[in-house]
């Protein structure tokens, strides 16, 4: 069976997960990779049989997507042409990753496919909604990379289509203990800002940040470049995380055992959909970067209890197994 597993690079949730699904559908079909998208920290553990530019949500520097931003620097006419263009059909299935270019090939040329993706969790009915409805960002999560056929992830199962997050082994390799510090990552934020607000907080953060060149201190904030060795151990023994309302590292954090405080990235209308996910589980999702609900936060012992066991091998096997 050959197949086409596509993923985007919006953000780095997406490669995030890659890292464990790529190696268990190797195991299972003779296997190519398809990313595209140009806003992510992390990369690809292996080089992929195709990189499109694709189209990717773009940051300002208030906190939120800049619609302007996204609107003039992506490549819209290369977009629609490589959905026109670009021949998928050797493929017996495409599984998607909320990755727009091979959804709407497939859809234009009738491919099989099927959504494999966090976002295709928002869409079942169950999956709790946004108090702010937005019927226009309703229309993207729907039509930015549609298929009929969907699996999702979430923080809680909602639906028997919807199954627990998936947990990196380099996550679940970790050893979680409690040092004086927190963990944050909010590339949303300038750095100054986020100094500036945790400055005034009791405790020491360790910073990662793309505007970080180097490590250095700014009295109870140490900034570091964005680097995953480095974060990963920051993780692993902190306190607790501080960082946007997206899906994989919120996920970590509750897997590791960490409280969880976190912001919904302004004109993101996703993470408003996680913030209240993460309500339904008992976690204040819908936080803003004050020092006063901050330094709350720090002194409360809150902590949820998450249950997510390593089941992604069985989810790929299903999926492989129905759409033969």
């Amino acid at each position: 069976m050959k197949v086409l597993y596509a993923l985007q690079k919006t953000g780095n949730g997406h490669i995030a997960r890659a890292e464990t699904i790529i190696p268990l559908l190797k195991k299972y079909v003779d296997l190519d990779v398809l990313i595209s998208g140009h806003n992510s920290q992390l990369q690809l553990n292996e080089k992929p049989k195709y990189d499109l530019s694709g189209i990717s949500l773009i940051y300002s520097k208030k906190g939120g997507v800049s619609y302007y931003k996204t609107a003039t620097e992506n490549n819209y006419f290369q977009a629609i042409n490589q959905i026109f263009r670009l021949d998928f059909s050797q493929y017996d299935l495409i599984i998607n990753d909320f990755e727009p270019i091979t959804a709407w090939n497939a859809k234009v040329h009738k491919l099989p496919i099927v959504a494999l993706s966090h976002q295709a969790s928002l869409l079942f009915k169950e999956t709790p909604k946004p108090d702010n409805f937005q019927f226009f960002e309703e229309q993207v999560l729907k039509y930015y990379a549609p298929a009929k056929i969907k699996y999702g992830f979430h923080f809680e199962r909602f639906n028997d289509a919807i199954f627990t997050p998936v947990i990196r082994d380099s996550i679940r390799k970790l050893n979680p203990t409690k040092k004086e510090h927190y963990a944050l990552y909010l590339p949303s934020y300038p750095l100054k800002t986020i100094i500036e607000k945790l400055n005034k907080t009791s405790v020491n953060w360790k910073i990662f940040h793309k505007e970080a060149k180097n490590r250095e201190n700014y009295t109870n904030c140490e900034c570091f470049p964005v680097n995953q060795t480095t974060f990963l151990e920051a993780m692993e023994s902190c306190t607790g995380v501080l960082c946007n309302s997206g899906f994989e590292l919120p996920a970590e954090s509750l897997f590791l055992k960490k409280k969880l405080y976190t912001i919904p990235m302004k004109n993101q209308y996703e993470q408003f959909y996680n913030a209240k996910g993460l309500e339904k589980i008992g976690v204040d999702g819908n936080l803003t970067l004050e020092e006063e609900k901050i330094q709350h936060w720090i002194d409360s012992d809150k902590c949820i209890e998450v249950n997510y066991p390593n089941e992604t091998e069985q989810i790929i096997k299903t999926i492989l197994e129905r759409h033969r």
